[in-house]
Protein backbone atom coordinates (compact mmCIF):
# COMPACT_ATOMS: atom_id res chain seq x y z
CA UNK A 1 0.00 0.00 0.00
CA UNK A 2 1.41 3.36 -1.02
CA UNK A 3 1.62 6.25 1.45
CA UNK A 4 -1.50 8.37 1.65
CA UNK A 5 -3.71 5.72 0.11
CA UNK A 6 -6.16 3.48 1.89
CA UNK A 7 -6.09 -0.23 1.21
CA UNK A 8 -9.09 -1.29 -0.85
CA UNK A 9 -11.15 -4.35 0.02
CA UNK A 10 -11.65 -6.90 -2.73
CA UNK A 11 -15.25 -7.21 -3.87
CA UNK A 12 -16.43 -10.81 -3.38
CA UNK A 13 -12.92 -11.67 -2.25
CA UNK A 14 -11.97 -14.42 0.16
CA UNK A 15 -13.37 -13.80 3.63
CA UNK A 16 -10.97 -13.52 6.56
CA UNK A 17 -10.58 -16.81 8.46
CA UNK A 18 -12.78 -15.80 11.45
CA UNK A 19 -15.55 -14.85 9.01
CA UNK A 20 -15.18 -18.16 7.18
CA UNK A 21 -15.50 -20.04 10.47
CA UNK A 22 -18.66 -18.12 11.39
CA UNK A 23 -20.24 -18.70 7.97
CA UNK A 24 -19.41 -22.43 8.08
CA UNK A 25 -20.79 -22.74 11.60
CA UNK A 26 -24.02 -21.02 10.53
CA UNK A 27 -24.42 -23.30 7.51
CA UNK A 28 -24.21 -26.33 9.80
CA UNK A 29 -27.50 -25.29 11.43
CA UNK A 30 -30.78 -26.37 9.88
CA UNK A 31 -32.25 -22.86 10.04
CA UNK A 32 -29.59 -21.16 7.95
CA UNK A 33 -29.23 -24.09 5.56
CA UNK A 34 -32.98 -24.18 4.98
CA UNK A 35 -33.12 -20.42 4.43
CA UNK A 36 -30.30 -20.61 1.85
CA UNK A 37 -32.18 -23.40 0.09
CA UNK A 38 -35.38 -21.34 0.15
CA UNK A 39 -33.56 -18.30 -1.23
CA UNK A 40 -32.14 -20.35 -4.11
CA UNK A 41 -35.60 -21.72 -4.95
CA UNK A 42 -37.10 -18.21 -4.92
CA UNK A 43 -34.32 -16.91 -7.19
CA UNK A 44 -34.95 -19.80 -9.60
CA UNK A 45 -38.70 -19.13 -9.70
CA UNK A 46 -38.25 -15.39 -10.20
CA UNK A 47 -35.54 -15.84 -12.83
CA UNK A 48 -37.58 -18.41 -14.79
CA UNK A 49 -40.60 -16.09 -14.87
CA UNK A 50 -38.91 -12.92 -16.10
CA UNK A 51 -37.95 -11.74 -19.60
CA UNK A 52 -34.51 -13.23 -18.85
CA UNK A 53 -35.85 -16.77 -18.62
CA UNK A 54 -33.97 -17.61 -21.82
CA UNK A 55 -30.69 -16.87 -20.06
CA UNK A 56 -31.74 -19.17 -17.23
CA UNK A 57 -32.39 -22.03 -19.65
CA UNK A 58 -29.15 -21.32 -21.50
CA UNK A 59 -27.10 -21.55 -18.29
CA UNK A 60 -28.97 -24.63 -17.07
CA UNK A 61 -28.54 -26.47 -20.38
CA UNK A 62 -24.92 -25.46 -21.03
CA UNK A 63 -22.76 -28.59 -21.44
CA UNK A 64 -19.24 -29.27 -20.29
CA UNK A 65 -17.50 -32.47 -19.34
CA UNK A 66 -14.48 -34.46 -18.25
CA UNK A 67 -13.47 -36.63 -21.23
CA UNK A 68 -11.11 -38.76 -19.16
CA UNK A 69 -14.09 -39.93 -17.07
CA UNK A 70 -16.46 -40.21 -20.03
CA UNK A 71 -18.65 -37.37 -18.77
CA UNK A 72 -20.38 -34.61 -20.74
CA UNK A 73 -23.25 -33.12 -18.75
CA UNK A 74 -25.31 -29.96 -18.64
CA UNK A 75 -25.01 -27.59 -15.70
CA UNK A 76 -28.37 -28.85 -14.44
CA UNK A 77 -27.20 -32.46 -14.58
CA UNK A 78 -23.89 -31.61 -12.91
CA UNK A 79 -25.82 -30.16 -9.96
CA UNK A 80 -28.25 -33.12 -9.79
CA UNK A 81 -25.77 -35.94 -10.42
CA UNK A 82 -22.60 -34.32 -9.11
CA UNK A 83 -23.08 -31.75 -6.38
CA UNK A 84 -26.10 -33.51 -4.92
CA UNK A 85 -23.83 -36.50 -4.26
CA UNK A 86 -22.29 -34.41 -1.46
CA UNK A 87 -25.75 -34.03 0.10
CA UNK A 88 -26.31 -37.79 -0.06
CA UNK A 89 -22.83 -38.45 1.32
CA UNK A 90 -23.70 -36.38 4.39
CA UNK A 91 -27.07 -38.19 4.59
CA UNK A 92 -25.25 -41.53 4.46
CA UNK A 93 -23.01 -40.50 7.34
CA UNK A 94 -26.07 -39.42 9.36
CA UNK A 95 -27.74 -42.75 8.67
CA UNK A 96 -24.61 -44.67 9.68
CA UNK A 97 -24.38 -42.71 12.91
CA UNK A 98 -28.04 -43.36 13.68
CA UNK A 99 -27.55 -47.09 13.04
CA UNK A 100 -24.41 -47.33 15.17
CA UNK A 101 -24.89 -44.91 18.07
CA UNK A 102 -28.20 -43.13 17.47
CA UNK A 103 -31.94 -43.72 17.58
CA UNK A 104 -31.80 -46.64 15.16
CA UNK A 105 -29.30 -48.57 17.30
CA UNK A 106 -31.93 -50.48 19.24
CA UNK A 107 -35.21 -51.84 17.86
CA UNK A 108 -37.23 -50.44 20.75
CA UNK A 109 -36.32 -46.81 20.07
CA UNK A 110 -36.17 -47.18 16.30
CA UNK A 111 -39.53 -48.88 15.83
CA UNK A 112 -41.82 -45.85 15.83
CA UNK A 113 -39.84 -43.53 13.53
CA UNK A 114 -38.99 -46.43 11.19
CA UNK A 115 -42.62 -47.54 10.92
CA UNK A 116 -43.67 -43.90 10.55
CA UNK A 117 -41.15 -43.38 7.75
CA UNK A 118 -42.18 -46.56 5.91
CA UNK A 119 -45.87 -45.67 6.13
CA UNK A 120 -44.97 -42.11 5.18
CA UNK A 121 -43.52 -43.45 1.95
CA UNK A 122 -46.12 -46.12 1.15
CA UNK A 123 -49.29 -44.06 1.71
CA UNK A 124 -48.24 -41.06 -0.47
CA UNK A 125 -47.36 -43.48 -3.26
CA UNK A 126 -50.76 -45.17 -2.83
CA UNK A 127 -52.53 -41.79 -2.87
CA UNK A 128 -50.71 -40.88 -6.09
CA UNK A 129 -51.58 -44.19 -7.74
CA UNK A 130 -55.22 -43.89 -6.68
CA UNK A 131 -55.41 -40.35 -8.06
CA UNK A 132 -53.89 -41.18 -11.43
CA UNK A 133 -55.92 -44.40 -11.58
CA UNK A 134 -59.17 -42.49 -11.20
CA UNK A 135 -58.03 -39.77 -13.58
CA UNK A 136 -56.51 -42.02 -16.22
CA UNK A 137 -53.00 -40.66 -15.73
CA UNK A 138 -49.51 -42.15 -15.74
CA UNK A 139 -48.29 -44.19 -12.78
CA UNK A 140 -44.61 -43.46 -13.42
CA UNK A 141 -44.48 -40.61 -10.88
CA UNK A 142 -45.54 -42.77 -7.93
CA UNK A 143 -42.28 -42.18 -6.05
CA UNK A 144 -42.27 -38.36 -6.30
CA UNK A 145 -44.30 -37.62 -3.11
CA UNK A 146 -42.45 -40.23 -1.01
CA UNK A 147 -39.47 -38.18 0.16
CA UNK A 148 -39.31 -35.57 2.93
CA UNK A 149 -36.88 -32.69 2.53
CA UNK A 150 -34.90 -32.88 5.74
CA UNK A 151 -33.30 -29.43 5.36
CA UNK A 152 -36.58 -27.57 4.83
CA UNK A 153 -38.51 -29.55 7.45
CA UNK A 154 -35.89 -29.10 10.18
CA UNK A 155 -35.51 -25.43 9.25
CA UNK A 156 -39.23 -24.80 9.69
CA UNK A 157 -39.19 -26.66 13.01
CA UNK A 158 -36.12 -24.74 14.21
CA UNK A 159 -37.59 -21.34 13.30
CA UNK A 160 -40.98 -21.94 14.94
CA UNK A 161 -39.99 -24.07 17.91
CA UNK A 162 -38.85 -22.32 21.06
CA UNK A 163 -40.47 -24.49 23.74
CA UNK A 164 -41.33 -27.75 21.99
CA UNK A 165 -39.75 -30.92 23.43
CA UNK A 166 -36.36 -31.81 21.95
CA UNK A 167 -37.73 -35.32 21.36
CA UNK A 168 -39.80 -33.88 18.50
CA UNK A 169 -36.69 -32.86 16.56
CA UNK A 170 -35.07 -36.25 17.26
CA UNK A 171 -38.19 -38.03 15.99
CA UNK A 172 -38.25 -35.93 12.81
CA UNK A 173 -34.53 -36.38 12.20
CA UNK A 174 -34.72 -40.17 12.58
CA UNK A 175 -37.81 -40.35 10.39
CA UNK A 176 -36.16 -38.20 7.70
CA UNK A 177 -32.98 -40.32 7.73
CA UNK A 178 -34.98 -43.50 7.13
CA UNK A 179 -37.04 -41.63 4.56
CA UNK A 180 -33.86 -40.62 2.71
CA UNK A 181 -32.65 -44.22 2.73
CA UNK A 182 -35.95 -45.34 1.23
CA UNK A 183 -35.75 -42.67 -1.47
CA UNK A 184 -32.18 -43.70 -2.31
CA UNK A 185 -33.22 -47.35 -2.65
CA UNK A 186 -36.12 -46.31 -4.89
CA UNK A 187 -33.76 -44.30 -7.11
CA UNK A 188 -31.26 -47.17 -7.26
CA UNK A 189 -33.81 -49.89 -8.01
CA UNK A 190 -36.49 -48.20 -10.12
CA UNK A 191 -34.73 -45.36 -11.90
CA UNK A 192 -31.76 -47.06 -13.52
CA UNK A 193 -31.27 -47.21 -17.26
CA UNK A 194 -28.85 -48.89 -19.66
CA UNK A 195 -26.91 -50.74 -16.99
CA UNK A 196 -23.21 -51.19 -17.72
CA UNK A 197 -22.09 -54.26 -15.74
CA UNK A 198 -18.37 -53.53 -16.22
CA UNK A 199 -18.69 -49.97 -14.86
CA UNK A 200 -20.84 -51.16 -11.95
CA UNK A 201 -18.29 -53.87 -11.14
CA UNK A 202 -15.60 -51.19 -11.14
CA UNK A 203 -17.68 -49.03 -8.79
CA UNK A 204 -18.21 -52.02 -6.47
CA UNK A 205 -14.46 -52.73 -6.50
CA UNK A 206 -13.79 -49.08 -5.66
CA UNK A 207 -16.17 -49.30 -2.71
CA UNK A 208 -14.35 -52.41 -1.49
CA UNK A 209 -11.06 -50.51 -1.63
CA UNK A 210 -12.75 -47.61 0.20
CA UNK A 211 -13.87 -50.05 2.91
CA UNK A 212 -10.40 -51.58 3.24
CA UNK A 213 -8.83 -48.15 3.62
CA UNK A 214 -11.24 -47.49 6.48
CA UNK A 215 -10.76 -50.95 7.93
CA UNK A 216 -6.98 -50.57 8.10
CA UNK A 217 -7.21 -46.99 9.41
CA UNK A 218 -5.54 -45.39 6.38
CA UNK A 219 -5.67 -41.62 6.76
CA UNK A 220 -5.23 -38.77 4.31
CA UNK A 221 -7.71 -37.09 2.01
CA UNK A 222 -5.43 -37.76 -0.99
CA UNK A 223 -6.48 -41.42 -0.79
CA UNK A 224 -10.21 -40.88 -0.47
CA UNK A 225 -11.02 -37.89 -2.69
CA UNK A 226 -9.60 -39.31 -5.97
CA UNK A 227 -11.05 -42.73 -5.15
CA UNK A 228 -14.44 -41.16 -4.40
CA UNK A 229 -14.46 -39.30 -7.72
CA UNK A 230 -13.63 -42.50 -9.60
CA UNK A 231 -16.38 -44.44 -7.77
CA UNK A 232 -18.86 -41.66 -8.56
CA UNK A 233 -17.92 -41.62 -12.27
CA UNK A 234 -18.13 -45.41 -12.55
CA UNK A 235 -21.52 -45.41 -10.82
CA UNK A 236 -22.79 -42.77 -13.24
CA UNK A 237 -21.48 -44.63 -16.29
CA UNK A 238 -22.89 -47.85 -14.88
CA UNK A 239 -26.45 -46.56 -15.27
CA UNK A 240 -27.24 -46.19 -11.55
CA UNK A 241 -27.92 -42.66 -10.34
CA UNK A 242 -24.56 -41.30 -9.22
CA UNK A 243 -25.86 -40.00 -5.88
CA UNK A 244 -26.05 -43.64 -4.72
CA UNK A 245 -22.23 -43.56 -4.64
CA UNK A 246 -22.37 -40.78 -2.06
CA UNK A 247 -24.67 -42.76 0.21
CA UNK A 248 -22.55 -45.89 -0.12
CA UNK A 249 -19.35 -44.06 0.86
CA UNK A 250 -21.16 -42.34 3.74
CA UNK A 251 -22.29 -45.71 5.10
CA UNK A 252 -18.74 -47.08 4.87
CA UNK A 253 -17.10 -44.21 6.78
CA UNK A 254 -16.46 -45.04 10.44
CA UNK A 255 -18.58 -43.10 12.92
CA UNK A 256 -17.07 -44.54 16.13
CA UNK A 257 -13.84 -42.98 17.36
CA UNK A 258 -10.74 -44.97 18.09
CA UNK A 259 -8.94 -44.32 21.37
CA UNK A 260 -6.33 -42.11 19.69
CA UNK A 261 -8.86 -40.06 17.68
CA UNK A 262 -10.49 -36.76 18.57
CA UNK A 263 -13.13 -37.41 15.91
CA UNK A 264 -14.05 -40.35 13.69
CA UNK A 265 -13.61 -40.12 9.89
CA UNK A 266 -17.37 -39.82 9.53
CA UNK A 267 -17.52 -36.96 12.02
CA UNK A 268 -14.65 -35.10 10.36
CA UNK A 269 -16.09 -35.59 6.88
CA UNK A 270 -19.54 -34.46 7.94
CA UNK A 271 -18.09 -31.43 9.73
CA UNK A 272 -16.19 -30.40 6.60
CA UNK A 273 -18.87 -31.17 4.02
CA UNK A 274 -22.08 -30.06 5.74
CA UNK A 275 -21.44 -26.34 4.98
CA UNK A 276 -20.64 -27.27 1.36
CA UNK A 277 -23.81 -29.36 1.16
CA UNK A 278 -26.06 -26.75 2.79
CA UNK A 279 -24.44 -23.65 1.27
CA UNK A 280 -23.42 -24.80 -2.21
CA UNK A 281 -24.59 -28.24 -3.37
CA UNK A 282 -28.28 -28.22 -2.41
CA UNK A 283 -28.90 -24.50 -3.19
CA UNK A 284 -27.32 -24.87 -6.66
CA UNK A 285 -29.43 -27.95 -7.30
CA UNK A 286 -32.52 -25.98 -6.24
CA UNK A 287 -31.46 -23.06 -8.44
CA UNK A 288 -31.45 -25.20 -11.57
CA UNK A 289 -34.28 -27.59 -10.60
CA UNK A 290 -36.92 -25.20 -9.24
CA UNK A 291 -37.00 -22.85 -12.22
CA UNK A 292 -40.60 -23.52 -13.21
CA UNK A 293 -42.55 -21.17 -15.45
CA UNK A 294 -45.48 -20.35 -13.18
CA UNK A 295 -48.65 -19.14 -14.84
CA UNK A 296 -52.36 -19.42 -14.28
CA UNK A 297 -52.41 -22.19 -16.86
CA UNK A 298 -49.65 -24.20 -15.17
CA UNK A 299 -51.20 -23.82 -11.71
CA UNK A 300 -54.58 -24.75 -13.14
CA UNK A 301 -53.18 -27.92 -14.67
CA UNK A 302 -51.67 -28.89 -11.30
CA UNK A 303 -55.23 -29.39 -10.06
CA UNK A 304 -56.76 -30.69 -13.28
CA UNK A 305 -54.13 -33.18 -14.50
CA UNK A 306 -53.98 -36.43 -12.50
CA UNK A 307 -50.16 -36.68 -12.21
CA UNK A 308 -49.44 -33.30 -10.56
CA UNK A 309 -52.64 -33.54 -8.51
CA UNK A 310 -51.49 -36.93 -7.26
CA UNK A 311 -48.18 -35.38 -6.18
CA UNK A 312 -49.90 -32.56 -4.26
CA UNK A 313 -52.33 -34.93 -2.54
CA UNK A 314 -49.53 -37.39 -1.82
CA UNK A 315 -47.44 -34.73 -0.08
CA UNK A 316 -50.20 -32.95 1.81
CA UNK A 317 -52.60 -35.81 2.59
CA UNK A 318 -50.59 -38.98 2.07
CA UNK A 319 -47.62 -37.95 4.21
CA UNK A 320 -49.87 -36.79 7.05
CA UNK A 321 -52.05 -39.89 7.09
CA UNK A 322 -49.17 -42.30 6.57
CA UNK A 323 -46.86 -40.99 9.28
CA UNK A 324 -49.54 -40.34 11.90
CA UNK A 325 -51.44 -43.60 11.31
CA UNK A 326 -48.22 -45.62 11.16
CA UNK A 327 -46.99 -44.17 14.43
CA UNK A 328 -50.34 -44.66 16.15
CA UNK A 329 -50.81 -48.25 14.98
CA UNK A 330 -47.26 -49.19 15.95
CA UNK A 331 -47.74 -47.72 19.42
CA UNK A 332 -51.15 -49.37 19.73
CA UNK A 333 -50.38 -52.91 18.59
CA UNK A 334 -46.66 -53.43 19.28
CA UNK A 335 -44.32 -52.95 22.20
CA UNK A 336 -43.11 -49.66 20.75
CA UNK A 337 -44.16 -46.61 22.74
CA UNK A 338 -44.31 -42.92 21.94
CA UNK A 339 -41.70 -40.83 23.73
CA UNK A 340 -43.35 -39.61 26.96
CA UNK A 341 -42.24 -36.06 26.16
CA UNK A 342 -44.50 -36.00 23.10
CA UNK A 343 -48.26 -35.73 22.64
CA UNK A 344 -50.18 -37.13 19.70
CA UNK A 345 -50.92 -33.58 18.60
CA UNK A 346 -47.17 -33.07 18.28
CA UNK A 347 -46.91 -36.16 16.08
CA UNK A 348 -49.73 -34.90 13.88
CA UNK A 349 -48.02 -31.54 13.40
CA UNK A 350 -44.78 -33.33 12.56
CA UNK A 351 -46.60 -35.59 10.07
CA UNK A 352 -47.92 -32.54 8.24
CA UNK A 353 -44.45 -30.97 8.29
CA UNK A 354 -43.00 -34.09 6.64
CA UNK A 355 -45.08 -33.24 3.58
CA UNK A 356 -42.36 -30.77 2.57
CA UNK A 357 -40.79 -32.77 -0.23
CA UNK A 358 -38.44 -30.49 -2.10
CA UNK A 359 -34.93 -31.68 -3.00
CA UNK A 360 -35.34 -35.44 -3.48
CA UNK A 361 -38.90 -35.07 -4.79
CA UNK A 362 -37.67 -32.74 -7.54
CA UNK A 363 -34.86 -35.17 -8.34
CA UNK A 364 -37.22 -38.15 -8.62
CA UNK A 365 -39.61 -36.05 -10.72
CA UNK A 366 -36.85 -35.38 -13.24
CA UNK A 367 -35.97 -39.08 -13.32
CA UNK A 368 -39.55 -40.33 -13.60
CA UNK A 369 -40.73 -38.15 -16.47
CA UNK A 370 -39.03 -37.53 -19.80
CA UNK A 371 -41.42 -35.03 -21.41
CA UNK A 372 -40.26 -31.48 -20.47
CA UNK A 373 -43.89 -30.33 -20.14
CA UNK A 374 -44.66 -33.15 -17.70
CA UNK A 375 -41.50 -32.35 -15.72
CA UNK A 376 -42.56 -28.69 -15.43
CA UNK A 377 -45.99 -29.71 -14.11
CA UNK A 378 -44.51 -32.16 -11.61
CA UNK A 379 -42.04 -29.53 -10.37
CA UNK A 380 -44.87 -27.05 -9.93
CA UNK A 381 -46.84 -29.69 -8.01
CA UNK A 382 -43.88 -30.42 -5.72
CA UNK A 383 -43.39 -26.71 -4.99
CA UNK A 384 -47.10 -26.10 -4.40
CA UNK A 385 -47.59 -29.23 -2.28
CA UNK A 386 -44.53 -28.44 -0.17
CA UNK A 387 -45.74 -24.86 0.33
CA UNK A 388 -49.18 -26.04 1.45
CA UNK A 389 -47.67 -28.59 3.83
CA UNK A 390 -45.29 -26.00 5.28
CA UNK A 391 -48.09 -23.46 5.79
CA UNK A 392 -50.42 -25.89 7.58
CA UNK A 393 -47.55 -27.32 9.64
CA UNK A 394 -46.46 -23.83 10.66
CA UNK A 395 -49.92 -23.12 12.09
CA UNK A 396 -50.00 -26.41 14.01
CA UNK A 397 -46.44 -26.05 15.32
CA UNK A 398 -47.05 -22.48 16.44
CA UNK A 399 -50.14 -23.63 18.32
CA UNK A 400 -48.29 -26.48 20.02
CA UNK A 401 -45.36 -24.21 20.79
CA UNK A 402 -47.74 -21.72 22.43
CA UNK A 403 -49.16 -24.46 24.64
CA UNK A 404 -45.70 -25.57 25.77
CA UNK A 405 -44.64 -21.96 26.30
CA UNK A 406 -47.58 -21.34 28.63
CA UNK A 407 -46.76 -24.54 30.50
CA UNK A 408 -43.14 -23.43 30.82
CA UNK A 409 -44.27 -20.07 32.19
CA UNK A 410 -46.53 -21.86 34.65
CA UNK A 411 -43.58 -24.01 35.67
CA UNK A 412 -41.63 -20.97 36.81
CA UNK A 413 -44.50 -20.07 39.14
CA UNK A 414 -45.58 -23.45 40.40
CA UNK A 415 -43.06 -26.28 40.67
CA UNK A 416 -43.41 -29.32 42.84
CA UNK A 417 -40.96 -30.32 45.55
CA UNK A 418 -38.63 -31.99 43.07
CA UNK A 419 -38.58 -29.03 40.75
CA UNK A 420 -40.43 -30.97 38.03
CA UNK A 421 -43.68 -29.42 36.79
CA UNK A 422 -46.36 -32.08 37.06
CA UNK A 423 -48.77 -30.24 34.78
CA UNK A 424 -46.07 -30.02 32.10
CA UNK A 425 -45.38 -33.73 32.30
CA UNK A 426 -49.06 -34.61 32.09
CA UNK A 427 -49.70 -32.35 29.13
CA UNK A 428 -46.53 -33.10 27.18
CA UNK A 429 -47.09 -36.83 27.43
CA UNK A 430 -50.69 -36.53 26.30
CA UNK A 431 -52.22 -37.71 29.59
CA UNK A 432 -54.08 -34.47 30.15
CA UNK A 433 -57.43 -34.75 28.47
CA UNK A 434 -57.58 -31.10 27.34
CA UNK A 435 -54.19 -29.77 26.33
CA UNK A 436 -52.28 -32.92 25.46
CA UNK A 437 -54.71 -34.13 22.84
CA UNK A 438 -55.68 -30.82 21.35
Amino acid sequence: MRDGQRERSVFLGLLPWPEQVRVARALRTETVGGLVLLAAAVVALVWANTPWSGAYEHVRDFHFGIPALGLDLSVGHWTADGLLTIFFLVAGIELKRELVVGELRTPATAALPVVAALCGMAVPAAVYLATVGLGGGSAQGWAVPMATDIAFALAVLAVLSTHLPSALRAFLLTLAVVDDLGAILVIAVFFTSDLNPAALAGAAAGLVVFYLLQRFRVRGWWWYVPLGVVIWALMYNGGVHATVAGVAMGLILRTVRDDDEDASPGERTEHLLRPVSAGVAVPLFALFAAGVSVSVGVLGEVFTRPEPLGVVLGLVVGKTVGIFAGTYLAARFTRARLNPDLAWADVFALAVLAGIGFTVALLIGELAFTDPVDVEHIKAAVLLGSLLAAAVAALLIKRRNGIYRRLWEAETLDEDADGIPDIYQRTASGHDGVEGTS
